[in-house]
């Protein structure tokens, strides 16, 4: 696997240590940002893991070489963040990337020997991801553990590289393949939708009220879960099991124009988001 990626360990590296010098010293953001465009660069440019066609989306196929690289870099940072921003709750971010990890791994083992390694990546990540929630859901206070942003900015990372090589498999049209998917870029996007309808909701109401996009609030998802009356918990599983139906949405009507897809899947993901919002409503 590192013959075929050769930054990705290096990526570990940045990011591991960037992530334990904020979780102990709090750096600016613009380090942390700093740290996360090296490791998309080194990935996108030295390891050529990159979105080169979005297979007709929006009338586009093949991406010019530049605007791939720029495209790929900027949806390894958004990724990062966005993982980031939805850990604020017990079980949410380890529960999720277990979710994903296990769509993304069956993808892999089905499309051909070929993609074994990335196979045995999703392995680890869901195994490491459940020794974690172990932790992070006792009810013990000694025995208890946070993600921080060490584990999300990894597990950020991790996705997003997941998510463009599995992108990426139906674009070389390898002869392990067995099939090519039109919809490839959706049900990726259908698979990591968490994240990003988390993030365009905060700033989409950020914007509604006049603020800064990059302020801080308690506008994101699981936040108005808790103004429910839901413990993290039961937001945890609400939040899942809405995941799940997305995703079997996505698998379902795979076959159909892409841009019919993606249009349901950010309706429905939309839809999720803003329940809350008028249930609380409701119930006031």
């Amino acid at each position: 696997m590192f013959d075929r990626y050769k930054f990705l360990f290096a990526s570990f590296i940045i990011l591991f240590f960037v992530g334990i010098m904020d979780d102990i010293m709090v750096l600016r953001a613009y380090k942390k940002l700093l740290a996360q465009a090296l490791v998309s660069i080194l990935m996108v440019v030295g390891s050529d893991v990159r979105i080169r066609s979005i297979f007709g989306l929006f009338g586009v196929y093949e991406i010019n070489y530049y605007i791939s690289i720029a495209i790929s870099i900027l949806t390894f940072i958004i990724l990062i963040n966005a993982f980031n921003l939805i850990d604020g709750i017990d079980g949410l971010a380890g529960s999720y990337t277990i979710a994903t990890s296990i769509f993304f791994g069956i993808s892999f083992f089905r499309l051909g020997p070929a993609n074994d390694p990335l196979v045995i990546l999703c392995t680890i990540i869901i195994a490491a991801s459940l020794a974690f929630l172990f932790y992070n859901l006792s009810n013990k206070r000694n025995s208890k553990i946070f993600m921080g942003d060490t584990g999300s900015m990894i597990l950020g990372f991790l996705l997003a590289f997941t998510g463009i090589s599995f992108i990426e498999i139906f674009i070389q049209k390898r002869d392990e393949v067995f099939y090519h998917l039109q919809s490839a870029p959706v049900i990726a996007v259908a698979i990591l939708i968490l994240p990003i309808i988390d993030t365009l909701t905060v700033i989409i109401t950020r914007i509604y009220h006049g603020k800064s996009i990059l302020s801080p609030d308690k506008n994101h998802i699981h936040h108005k879960l808790l103004n429910l009356g839901l413990t993290h918990r039961r937001s945890t599983a609400y939040i899942i099991g809405y995941y799940l139906i997305i995703i079997a949405v996505a698998y379902s009507l795979r076959h159909i124009n892409v841009n019919y897809l993606l249009i349901i899947i950010l309706v429905i993901g939309f839809l999720g988001a803003y329940l809350p919002i008028f249930l609380l409503r409701f119930k006031n």
